[in-house]
């Protein structure tokens, strides 16, 4: 899950990390009017879940207040990558004397939480690791033991310079992985994290990303939930029980099982087509599920054929064809579906399905072969 920059840095000044403040707002007059709250000269900036704000013109830098409300005018009106801004933060603008990178994320392969740190920030981390390489820091960290302190001083001094920095820093490292472990976060990031006057360091950008699967211990994590993170295809699975990401391919998939599925797209993809989502019915034998997976995925203007693909072990063959002819009788399906079954009443499955006058596969990739015949 993603949260706003302005959510990030409400999470990191209750931690005690220091940013540039900012305020929220949603029409130019609270951005006008936040701007002289401020003084001085501010920053206004699309709070959007997607990067780029910059390139897009989402961020501008406004002496007065006046320069704020037509920069907001501007920002209000844009859509960055296809999703419309419906607010902005203004901040203090400052003096940047340097920009430096911090941020925590999970290597899977190292089995670790990593510590990166860059003295180049301001840039993308991604374009920076494949320009770069040797410009990022990389500390490994045991969640079971904590921060190697040495290493971690050791590499602040080659990132930071001088002591003072690297103070400051060191501070701001420990809370930011306070932050990372009691939230449950797959990514925290400051980017830049900036040298301004006074030889202070504070964040001027706030990243944050939680485990979908940890949520359910933080109800106030929950409640930062945005909308626009998810398709209404999405948001819909998620209430019927179904697991459901939207893509933009033409072949709809409703399969059980999250590796078969995957395998299902795999073998899509293999053979010339595109699949329109990931769905899985999951391990249940309720007709209600495939009921719910056709209607959210025949809304689908993009989609031109459907194919449901299941290995019966809990989930019964027979319950997926009755599903299926359930989901005839109360929507209309446009286009052509194509179905493999095989597995537990995979027969009884069958029977169903070719009584009511459908072709069912058994072989998953003639399954695959036919539908993509079938979308063309």
């Amino acid at each position: 899950m993603k949260i706003h920059e302005y959510q990030a840095r409400e999470l990191f000044e209750e931690y005690g990390i220091p940013t540039s403040g900012g305020i929220l707002a949603r029409t130019p007059g609270e951005a006008e009017e936040a701007a002289g709250k401020l003084g001085g000269a501010v920053v206004v900036k699309a709070q959007v879940l997607v990067g780029g704000r910059g390139k897009a013109g989402g961020i501008k830098v406004c002496g007065n207040p006046g320069e704020a409300r037509k920069a907001a005018e501007k920002i209000l009106g844009l859509n960055i990558k296809t999703i419309p801004v419906e607010k902005v933060m203004v901040t203090r603008a400052v003096d940047v004397r340097k920009e430096y990178y911090i941020g925590f994320t999970v290597d899977r392969n190292a089995r670790a939480i990593t510590l990166m740190m860059s003295g180049a920030g301001g840039v993308e981390i991604e374009e920076l690791a494949a320009s770069h390489p040797e410009k990022i820091l990389k500390l490994p960290i045991n969640p079971a033991i904590g921060i190697d302190e040495t290493a971690l001083r050791d590499g602040l001094a080659r990132v930071f310079e001088r002591e003072k920095l690297s103070e400051q820093a060191l501070q701001t490292v420990r809370k930011l992985y306070t932050l990372f472990r009691e939230k449950d976060c797959s990514l925290v990031e400051i980017n830049p994290y900036a040298l301004v006057q006074g030889d202070r360091l504070i964040a001027l950008d706030a990243k944050i990303n939680f485990d979908d699967n940890a949520l359910f211990k933080h109800p106030e994590i929950q409640s930062l939930r945005n909308p626009e993170e998810y398709s209404r295809d999405e948001i819909d699975a998620r209430e019927a029980g179904l697991s459901f990401v939207s893509m933009e391919g033409s072949i709809g998939c409703i399969v059980n099982g999250a590796g078969l599925a995957m395998a299902t797209m795999d073998l899509i993809k293999l053979l010339g087509g595109t699949p329109a989502n990931f769905l899985d019915v999951g391990g249940s034998s309720n007709p209600e599920k495939v009921l719910n997976a056709l209607r959210i995925i025949v809304r689908n203007p993009g989609v031109k054929a459907i194919l449901i693909n299941i290995f019966g072990g809990i989930t019964r063959c027979d319950d997926i064809a009755r599903g299926i002819l359930m989901a005839l009788e109360k929507i209309r399906i446009p286009v052509p579906l194509v179905i493999r079954l095989i597995g537990t009443n995979e027969k009884e499955g069958r029977e169903i399905l070719s009584g009511a006058g459908f072709a069912v596969a058994d072989d998953m990739t003639e399954a695959v072969r036919l539908v993509l015949k079938q979308a063309r």
